[in-house]
């Protein structure tokens, strides 16, 4: 996927048939390999559903949509399902983690899917899950976590298949400031080890300054796109 840009969306226009407005009209932008961009916006500013897109969770009324040099607009349910296994990783605010599971097998769970053996699949599990600091907690189930340990839980998750693009929603959003940002600590660590593509979406402005870009949406449409400050060390 090299020598592209990572992300490059040109016209796209998301429409729902019991919407007399489209949810997203004509965005166009373009996201290099190692970003990290925030998507802010009040809302039903359509920075969500933009994100699905950027996700291949679903598809554009209009437009294109190229991932890293692959156009993936036109792609079926199955296909995008395919990209996504292999190409992306996702965080949510609300976790999305398996309560029947333990946290080890929340972790191994898309290493399944994408082939690996139990043994590969547990080692690289195990590794991550050290690396979160959560290396004494792979027994336990959500419930048990708090909410930082879980959402260390599901970052551990989304990049256990090693994707180039890592979207969050909300990472920060169900936690306190303290934890929040002890996230946001960890998603630049990771993403500095891993060289990834990080998009992020965001209503709070202090998890946004620790973006390189800050792109702004209102009606659907993009209303700035600019340089943050430098992402903290």
């Amino acid at each position: 996927m090299s020598g592209f840009s990572i992300v490059e969306a040109h016209g796209i226009c998301k429409e729902f048939p019991n919407m007399t407005a489209p949810v997203l009209d004509d965005v166009s932008m373009t996201i290099d390999p190692g970003e990290i961009v925030a998507l802010r916006g009040p809302s039903g500013s359509g920075k969500s559903t933009l994100l699905n897109i950027i996700g291949c969770l679903d598809g554009p009324t209009r437009g294109t949509y190229s991932l890293g040099g692959r156009d993936v607009s036109t792609l079926n349910r199955r296909e995008r399902a395919w990209v996504r296994l292999h190409y992306i990783g996702f965080i949510f605010q609300s976790f999305h983690l398996i309560s029947d599971n333990t946290v080890l097998e929340n972790v191994t769970l898309p290493l399944y899917y994408v082939g690996l053996g139990r043994d590969e699949r547990e080692g690289r599990a195990v590794d991550l899950l050290e690396r979160v600091g959560l290396g004494h907690r792979m027994s336990h189930r959500p419930a048990q976590l708090s909410g930082g340990e879980k959402q260390r839980v599901a970052i551990a998750r989304a990049v256990a298949a090693q994707p180039r693009l890592l979207l969050a929603d909300e990472p920060t959003g169900a936690l306190d400031t303290k934890t929040g940002n002890e996230v946001m600590d960890l998603l630049l660590e990771i993403h500095a080890a891993g060289s990834l593509t990080l998009i992020i979406v965001t209503h709070d402005p202090e998890v946004a300054e620790f973006c390189h870009r800050q792109v702004f949406l209102r009606d659907g449409k993009i209303v700035t796109d600019g340089s943050s400050h430098a992402p903290h060390a």
